[in-house]
């Protein structure tokens, strides 16, 4: 992605402090330096006669016939004088505080001789070292064998802690102007560095890969350069601050792996997890998962050791690719290294197998965190038990979860109670076929114990959750226990609803207790004005059973009373019930006019069904009448 307006003032900001701080460490050694020599100088009797013109040159606000200032004064000149020159910016001269030669000392500034500068910061006062220029004699050399702070032409000295390197700072322009220059033709970024004729160095190289608005593939071309002369040895400090250049910028990622891997390969312990970490994120961003999972695998080539920001960036990697199953490889791995990141990175790689359906791998991780006390997000909790409750061997798991959210959060926590309630009251699969599924009174009677438990110490449970376990225990034929759940729902306030009733109804009507059935019926019809199709329905297909069709049939009139138009799938039923056990096509045919009438219409077979019955009975009459007559 290209850069923003606000990231290149960042980084343009971020350059110009550190050009500031170099500039101070620049001075600092040569100006501590020059007071320290000079304090000595000072303490040291023989020279007290020349302290007032020793003053009168690095004092100019103190007139000749003023007494001695003392040493804190001095210093502080001293520092005025070091301010002064920073700001003047004269780090390309080659500037000395003190010579044996006041003319000399005018050429080096570059300025007219001081005695006619009034602007100058020792004033007209200088004079009075011309006059008797032996005094400082050898000064100069004494400070140089000291401090080592005599500057050539062109050359900064960069203190960095330990080291100090030179810079040349009109070939450094060079290298950022043909570098931070578009059309580079390919192959001249090398020719044109020759041609400017470098000396090489860590600090001018990080310079370089610290300047910003420098394209990435420029950069990796002149770092390509870089390692091919012998005299620069490549650091860890230069390969990050190369992998970083190029992140912020986001293009070229392939090309800098190519170069990281390289560089991994000649020189080991260069790389770090850090390095490879960056540009895993990268990939990560960019959604190139394969490629993320490939320097995850090079690791042990490269001679670095994964840490836990090293699976997640993989992970993530991976799962925003969809590529689950490589996920879950990591996954397993970075268990076994005992690596977890922190609590927010570990909520998320538990959603990312959760949303790839590997809620048994997300659930593991989830154990390792509680091991180490590590605190999931409550979002990451949910996400999981819902997953774990889309399958059967998983509803278990996730009703042990349900006593780890925090009290203040349970009660917010009512989706993640349904779903384990729905879980434990849905039909198992126990042969191993869709359609032959079966309930299992032990997890229905977990589902009751669950639900009695949130009525006590919450969440409150609605008609959902209520209606889940009363249509499992109807289903079962505990009928008894239903009834009871539905005396409980109704002292709490809740309001059964039609298919609350529905369900009661269907279990009578399944065991043959259509008495039971019609006095839930008659209940519901007190409760709601408007019933379903599906309410008569299962009570219509109960007095089928019994074949007891004059009542089905009343329950069919019934339905119209009650504004419950019957639908084509209720003719059908029933007109097949009247066909195949009963053999009325009789009734059949009116229930197949009365369809007509409502705009309904019957399928092929079932007008088949009434066909043949009808002719059936008919030969049999006419072969009874012949034998008759016989």
């Amino acid at each position: 992605m290209p850069r923003t307006g606000q990231q290149y003032r960042v980084l343009q900001r971020d350059a110009q402090n550190r050009q500031e701080r170099k500039r101070e460490r620049m001075w600092r050694p040569a100006v501590q330096g020059r007071r320290a020599f000079l304090s000595r100088l000072v303490a040291k009797e023989s020279f007290h006669g020349l302290q007032d013109r020793a003053f009168l040159v690095l004092l100019p606000h103190v007139s000749s016939d003023q007494t001695l200032a003392p040493l804190s004064s001095f210093e502080s000149s001293f520092r005025y004088y070091s301010h002064w020159v920073s700001s003047k910016s004269c780090l390309r001269e080659s500037t000395r505080l003190f010579s044996s030669n006041p003319s000399e000392q005018s050429e080096s500034l570059g300025s007219e001789a001081f005695e006619n500068d009034k602007d100058s910061v020792f004033g007209d006062n200088l004079g009075v070292v011309s006059s008797e220029p032996s005094v400082f004699d050898g000064i100069e050399d004494t400070l140089e064998a000291e401090n080592g702070s005599d500057f050539g032409d062109n050359e900064v000295v960069v203190e960095d802690d330990e080291k100090a390197e030179e810079v040349n700072l009109e070939k450094l322009e060079s290298v950022l102007s043909l570098l931070q220059s578009s059309g580079i033709v390919d192959g001249s970024i090398e020719s044109s560095l020759e041609e400017i004729g470098l000396s090489l160095n860590e600090e001018l190289v990080v310079r370089v890969l610290e300047t910003p608005y420098v394209p990435g593939e420029n950069l990796i071309s002149f770092f390509k350069w870089v390692l091919k002369k012998p005299e620069f040895l490549v650091t860890s400090r230069a390969v990050e601050l190369l992998v970083t250049a190029i992140c912020i910028e986001g293009r070229n990622v392939y090309a800098l792996w190519d170069l990281v891997k390289e560089i991994g390969e000649k020189e080991k312990g260069i790389l770090s997890a850090e390095i490879l970490n960056e540009l895993i994120a990268l990939l990560s961003r960019l959604g190139k998962g394969k490629v993320a999972f490939e320097i995850f695998n090079k690791f042990g080539d490269l001679g670095c050791a994964p840490n836990a920001d090293t699976y997640y960036f993989t992970i993530e990697a991976l799962s925003r690719r969809s590529i689950y199953d490589w996920a879950s490889t990591v996954c397993e791995k970075m268990l076994n290294a005992d690596m977890l990141p922190g609590a927010d990175k570990v909520g998320k790689i538990v959603s990312f197998l959760c949303k790839g359906n590997k809620s048994r791998d997300a659930h593991l991780v989830y154990l390792s965190a509680k091991e180490k006390n590590i605190n999931l997000p409550v979002s990451s909790i949910k996400l999981l038990i819902s997953s774990l409750c889309r399958q059967d061997e998983g509803v278990k798991l996730a009703m042990e979860m349900l006593d780890e959210f925090p009290k203040e959060e349970r009660k917010h926590a009512i989706k993640s109670f349904s779903h384990v309630i729905n879980g434990l009251c849905r039909a198992n699969d126990v042969t191993g076929e869709k359609q032959l599924r079966s309930y299992c009174s032990e997890d229905i009677e977990e589902a009751k114990n669950l639900l009695l438990k949130m009525i006590d110490a919450g969440p409150p449970p609605g008609n959902a959750v209520f209606n889940a376990v009363i249509n499992a225990l109807s289903k079962k034929g505990e009928m008894g226990e239903a009834r009871k759940l539905l005396k409980v729902m109704e002292d709490r306030g809740l309001k059964p609803d039609v298919y609350t009733y529905s369900v009661i109804m269907s279990g009578y009507a399944k065991g043959g207790e259509m008495e039971e059935a019609c006095k839930i019926l008659n209940e519901a019809k007190k409760k709601h004005s408007n019933l379903s199709p599906v309410t008569y329905h299962t009570i219509i297909r109960g007095y089928c059973k019994l074949e007891q069709y004059d009542k089905a049939l009343e329950l069919l009139r019934e339905m119209k009373e009650y504004g419950v138009q019957p639908n084509a799938d209720e003719y059908n039923k029933f007109i097949q019930s009247l066909c195949l056990k009963a053999l009325d096509w009789t009734t059949a045919e009116k229930l197949l006019e009365e369809m007509k009438e409502n705009g309904l219409h019957l399928n092929a077979i079932t007008k088949g069904l009434v066909r043949a019955v009808k002719e059936l009975e008919q030969e049999e009459v006419g072969t009874n009448e012949i034998m008759a007559t016989a």
